[in-house]
């Protein structure tokens, strides 16, 4: 054992970190009991919380763990110095953050995130409002840090300092030391992607899922995100009023439609007619579904289920998604956010509570509301961002695993499509009378297309490939219908099968818009059978459409079409974010802007061929004006309802 004495800086930096981050968790479930304590299971957070430090503290000790290995015995004094410093300022931040998380999680009702690095940027503000409302904590909170300090410096620097120990043995030993703090920072050594926020939900309530997280955690991760929430300036500016009113322009409800001036796009949205028993709502969002692969769209015979079914309903032959990602497509079909060169508000931290989204609105029409997918759902953060707005359900791949039931097949990304409609279909027959609405997400039609075997015709001789998989993917399509039919709620649900975005999405073009062309049906009572819709529209018009046909009003913040309701004289629109390209498209014209460069237009011919034309100076300032209002509405939280 004392051969492994030059090891102690990182025992005892992860010791201390734990000590810290665990008291500072019981604290907080002592203050906040009283409501932890009606969460079912609510003794999760101290594993999980224990799970999240050892990451985070894991992560931490790389860089001590490669000084100690690596450096020479003779650069031991600078060795010991770093140690000291590193490790006293982590310690000192992680303190910190958790002296302020009580009365910030009063205040938010969540761990520290990106609201308290924004009190950086108006620092006399804060300190003023600080000084007035929080004395008594601040005093706390220094006196606590003071004496800290004193006694680290005064006796605790032996805690960190590490010997002189013979160069061979530490680097014979460091291939264990990286295993275990790379099996400590990943946490795992079976799941294909990084732990997450999303790892900690495991509830309903927001804070208590907080619980199981670390302030240090959550506010690394909002600054962290802040990289992906994008300049919407990199393509010009715009005065806000401005950029609302042309957005506008493009809705449907009228100046006395608007409810609240606080928040520019609230509206309410009038039903045909409202109904005693108002109608469930089902979304089956297609994994990478393009039109391409759609044989009643045009493209190769792979979805005759889908091609069936659609007759059932309405078709949307000229329907445009607004990414190339899945959270992209979710944005838009469960949020109607419009696009911008940030990062989708699923993965975004000023969005991961209050933000708006369809199960919201719903929830408070007392729908039980529901997210089901065959993988795991804390992938993209999907987890994270549902349980923050309004979706009461998440059921995941450890769902299944835990259910007892057998199902046909789980690969590389959890339980198959068909295994997903059949969870599904017996959750929404569990709901009785009750109103539900549920976002089912396929998994089936990505790499490495794994499908169990028999269940198709392949179109391709070798199994997996993507067109047996989008075969694959529309045989499950067939068969959530084939149980569904059978069951009472049937007659009571409008569904939709939507894509969230094609498969790969390239081209020649600066924006290859005939990759973002997805397909789209809408069945059930009072939804037009036999149907196509064919003009020209987005992903975004998707949510305020179903909601239409749902028998209740609503107020939404949503600046989509109602497309059952749009004037057939009306011009289309659609609008497309390619990586850091937008691309703003009213009928055969798209204006084109990228950034730090004046936008291009162009006519479309085909959706391959672009022609270019002079710019259409109000056509260019109409699609800054949407992403300019995109980031003000994140930005100012200003895309939610009324409380």
């Amino acid at each position: 054992m004392k051969k492994l004495s030059f090891l102690k800086p990182i025992f005892n930096f992860i010791l201390i970190g734990l000590l810290i981050t665990t008291l500072s968790r019981l604290f907080l479930f002592f203050i906040f009991k009283e409501r932890v304590e009606q969460t079912e299971n609510f003794w999760y957070i101290f594993p999980i919380g224990l799970r999240m430090d050892l990451i985070l503290l894991c992560y931490l000790s790389f860089l001590p763990a490669l000084l100690i290995t690596f450096l020479p015995n003779k650069w031991l004094k600078f060795t010991n110095t770093f140690l000291v410093i590193y490790s006293f300022l982590f310690l000192f931040l992680i303190l910190f953050v958790e002296l302020a998380s009580p009365d910030f999680v009063k205040q938010y009702d969540t761990r520290p995130n990106k609201i308290f690095l924004d009190y950086l940027i108006y620092p006399k503000e804060v300190v003023g409002m600080l000084l007035k409302s929080y004395l008594t904590s601040i005093i706390v909170t220094f006196l606590i840090l003071g004496v800290v300090l004193y006694f680290a410096f005064k006796k605790g620097k032996k805690f960190f300092y590490t010997v002189s120990t013979d160069y061979k043995f530490k680097l014979m030993l460091f291939p264990l030391i990286a295993f275990l703090l790379f099996f400590g920072a990943r946490s795992s050594l079976t799941s294909k992607r990084p732990i997450n926020a999303s790892n900690a939900v495991f509830s309903t309530d927001q804070l208590t899922n907080t619980l199981g997280l670390n302030s240090f955690y959550t506010v690394a991760f909002a600054a962290y995100s802040i990289k992906n929430e994008g300049n919407t300036k990199m393509y010009g500016k715009m005065d806000e009023a401005e950029a609302i009113a042309r957005v506008k322009k493009y809705m449907i409800a009228g100046p006395s439609d608007f409810t609240d001036a606080s928040i520019p796009f609230l509206h309410v949205q009038q039903p045909d007619s409202v109904m005693k028993k108002p109608y469930n709502l089902v979304i089956f969002l297609q994994e990478s579904l393009g039109a391409e692969y759609v044989g009643i769209l045009g493209g190769k015979p792979l979805t005759p289920e889908f091609d069936k079914l659609s007759k059932e309903g309405t078709l949307f032959t000229n329907l445009y998604c607004t990414g190339t990602r899945s959270v992209r497509g979710i944005e838009a079909v469960v949020t109607g956010f419009l696009p911008s060169p940030s990062e989708s508000v699923v993965k975004l931290g000023n969005s991961q509570q209050g933000f708006f989204t369809l199960a919201e609105a719903l929830k408070q029409k007392g729908y039980d509301t529901s997210f089901i997918y065959g993988g795991m759902a804390n992938f993209d953060n999907m987890a994270s961002f549902f349980n923050g707005n309004g979706f009461t359900n998440i059921i995941d791949q450890e769902d299944f695993e835990s259910d007892g039931n057998k199902y046909a097949f789980k690969g590389t990304w959890g339980y198959s499509d068909e295994d997903l409609v059949t969870k599904a279909n017996q959750y929404f027959k569990s709901k009785g009378d009750k109103p539900f609405f549920s976002l089912m997400f396929s998994t089936s039609n990505h790499e490495p297309f794994e499908y169990p075997a028999g269940r198709i015709k392949p179109y391709d001789k070798k199994p997996a490939t993507v067109n047996n998989a989008m075969k694959y993917a529309d045989f499950s399509i067939g068969k959530f219908f084939e149980l569904a039919k059978k069951e009472a709620y049937f007659k009571n649900t409008i569904f939709i099968v939507i894509a969230d975005h094609n498969t790969r999405t390239y081209g020649k073009n600066l924006v290859p818009i005939n990759k973002f062309h997805i397909p789209a049906f809408i069945m059930g009572p009072g939804v037009p059978k036999n149907a196509v819709y064919d003009k020209l529209a987005s992903q975004i018009d998707i949510p305020p459409t179903l909601l239409s046909y749902l028998g209740l009003p609503f107020e939404t913040p949503m600046v989509g079409r109602n497309l059952s309701k749009l004037d057939p004289k009306v011009q289309g629109r659609a609008i497309m974010q390619f990586n850091d390209i937008n691309a703003f498209r009213v009928e055969n014209q798209v204006v084109i802007m990228q950034p730090n460069l004046k936008p291009l237009q162009f006519e479309i011919k085909n959706d391959t061929t672009l022609i270019p034309v002079k710019l259409n100076e109000e056509l260019a300032k109409d699609a800054l004006a949407h992403v300019i209002t995109a980031g003000n509405l994140y930005k100012e939280s200003k895309y939610k309802l009324r409380r």
